[in-house]
């Protein structure tokens, strides 16, 4: 695919058709007038940004369910006043 230059002004009138172009693996770029140049390209997401690295505890399920019942009982903090 070939390069495609944009004013900012064609840019702002055309904003899906940019993103269409990324998507299909074009390189856009947008070009103000100072001469300045930013380049548009789509980012592929790598999971879920829930997607976390579990922790090791040592810890069996009989410790921890307990625990977790107890700090759902306790007050809040900022409700003790």
């Amino acid at each position: 695919m070939t390069m495609k230059v944009y004013t900012y002004s064609e840019a702002r009138q055309r904003l899906a058709r940019i993103l269409d172009e990324a998507k299909d693996g074009a390189e856009v770029r947008i070009k103000r007038r100072d001469g300045s140049e930013y380049a548009v390209r789509r980012v592929d997401r790598r999971g879920s940004p829930l997607d976390v690295p579990g922790v090791d505890t040592d810890l069996s399920r009989e410790e921890i369910v307990p625990a977790i019942r107890e700090s759902r009982e306790r007050q809040p903090s900022w409700e003790q006043a």
